[in-house]
């Protein structure tokens, strides 16, 4: 199984909605590691790395989000990966 990691940037109404821990506990669920952080330009962004299809069911939670929030564009391109990572934090 080898691991591919993104980078993502989610915008919309996404601060302040729990977006952040939305995003680690999807992340836990679907088994990918990374991190997410609020950006000063009102987006959250972060990097994740698993399987492809973790990944892919991973970016498909970041373009619902949790209720009250209002995703307008998900962005991602894959980076390179990352060894001995071993969570998902914030």
């Amino acid at each position: 199984m080898s691991s591919k990691r993104i980078s993502f940037k989610v915008e919309g109404e996404v601060q302040g909605v729990n977006f952040r821990s939305f995003t680690v506990k999807q992340a836990n669920n679907v088994g990918v590691t990374g991190y997410v952080k609020n950006a000063s330009d009102g987006s959250v962004q972060g990097e994740a790395q698993g399987n492809e299809s973790s990944l892919k069911k991973f970016v498909e939670h970041l373009n619902k989000g949790p209720s009250a929030a209002d995703v307008n564009k998900v962005e991602t391109s894959e980076i390179e990966p990352k060894q001995g990572e071993s969570g998902f934090s914030q």
